[in-house]
Formats: C-alpha cells, structure tokens, sequence
C-alpha cells in the first residue's frame, strides 16, 4: 500500500526538518498545500512532490580565483 499522505512529523522526517518549520511555513504560507481536517494538518504526496519539484534550483558553479588568474594572465 502507498502513504498518500503525511501528517507534520511524518514530512519533516521525510525532509529532515524541524515540524517546527513547517508550523512556521504554514504561518507565512510558504510551504506545500496542506489540508486541514479538524484540527489535523495533513499533506497529500502529490502536494509535496510538487512542492519539491517546484523547489528545484540549479547548481552554481562556484569560481575558483586560481583559475580565473590563469586565465587572465594568458589573455
């Protein structure tokens, strides 16, 4: 059977977060989409492989000051 859904404790595991932060992500509605159902929070897989694909960023390449002199000492 597969989770389609995460209650707080469960995603910060799954994200090695404090819950904390994903109280303080529902506060300032930064987070995924969450449902509330009583008073349980609840997030469905889809919202968060949504929220993760969507928070995906790509890689910066970092520059290495050696290599940038030897570049300018050649040109």
């Amino acid at each position: 059977m597969r989770i389609s859904h995460f209650n707080q404790a469960e995603l910060a595991f799954r994200w090695r977060i404090s819950p904390r932060t994903l109280e303080r992500w529902r506060w300032s509605k930064t987070g995924p989409v969450f449902l509330k159902i009583g008073g349980r929070i609840i997030y469905r897989l889809e919202d968060i492989e949504a929220f993760e694909k969507a928070s995906i960023r790509p890689a910066v390449a970092m520059a290495v000051p050696h290599v940038e002199a030897e570049h300018r000492a050649a040109t």
